[in-house]
């Protein structure tokens, strides 16, 4: 239980962020939350939050303040903008609960220190249905002292990796861990694709595969769960995927580190974000795959 008279902000109360603030005011958390959208604000007051106006009312109430936030550029403006969290005088701790880079996330915190303002970086993992159950995986980087102070609300919303003290390696690892999951999931694609395509049954290939050597967590869960069933809901969209990998090669090529596997794989999911696809959910990057081949991928088939 948090001590109540403790009010933490958060700003991006969207699928991602909506569930957290969820969990907090569950365990009596005082949350302000801001949202630039009117129906995301909505659900979290109506989860017991208090609503703010800009990101600069919540940093105004609050010495903790997480976000979490589509892009890099969203985080830069909601830190550093006109109405942005630096201009909050209670302001204290940073919280990035976004996937935003390494050089974004250094960027920042040397902008909120010059205000007295420690930041850590805490992207997290585990999608939809981990924000909603409290089971993210967090990673955490930053001075010892603000990730103590931050501790008891992440701690809320999932495990906590304390994975350095400098701000950026979090980020780091969220990078490299969904450039690796980006990946996998073309890789587990194309195989069953092959698979399906010479004759064999989709259900019954990744059976086998989830038995043997070339099992993974997409085959595991989002291939038979998603996409088998053609549900296509597996909760993460092509344009985040796409912004996740091109990420992580950039900041490889930047620091002289070659991604061959990585750089072939953000280019189909550039392909699919350049084709119209980039708000559908990744499980349907396997329909690019089915329509060169005239292959169907789902239960039966």
């Amino acid at each position: 239980m948090s001590d109540m008279s403790e009010r933490i902000g958060f700003v991006g109360a969207g699928a991602m962020g909506g569930p957290m603030v969820r969990r907090l005011c569950e365990r009596q958390f005082r949350v302000v939350v801001h949202d630039a959208s009117e129906a995301a604000l909505a659900a979290a007051v109506a989860a017991g939050a208090q609503a703010a106006a800009s990101p600069a009312e919540v940093a105004a109430q609050a010495e903790t303040v997480l976000v979490s936030l589509p892009t890099p550029a969203v985080v830069r403006e909601v830190a550093l903008g006109r109405d942005g969290l630096v201009a909050g005088s209670a302001l204290r701790t940073f919280v990035d609960l976004s996937t935003t880079g390494p050089t974004v996330a250094r960027e920042v915190a040397a902008a909120l220190a010059t205000r007295g303002v420690e930041s850590i970086d805490a992207p997290v993992s585990g999608g939809v249905a981990g924000a909603n159950a409290g089971t993210l995986a967090i990673m955490v980087s930053g001075p010892a002292e603000a990730v103590a102070r931050a501790r008891p609300a992440l701690e809320t919303i999932g495990r906590v990796f304390v994975v350095g003290d400098r701000v950026g390696l979090g980020q780091t690892l969220k990078l490299i861990n969904n450039g690796l999951a980006a990946t996998t999931v073309l890789a587990t694609a194309e195989a069953l694709t092959m698979g399906v395509h010479a004759g064999l049954d989709a259900r019954t290939a990744l059976e086998v595969i989830n038995a043997s050597s070339g099992r993974n967590w997409m085959s595991e869960t989002m291939f038979p769960q998603r996409v088998l069933t053609r549900s296509f809901d597996f909760g993460f969209r092509t344009e985040l995927m796409h912004k996740d990998i091109r990420l992580c090669t950039e900041e490889a090529e930047a620091a002289g580190v070659p991604m061959f596997v990585t750089n072939a794989a953000r280019q189909l999911w550039a392909f699919a974000v350049a084709q119209g696809s980039g708000k559908e959910d990744i499980s349907t990057i396997v329909r690019y795959l089915e329509e060169w081949t005239g292959t169907r991928i789902a239960d039966g088939s």
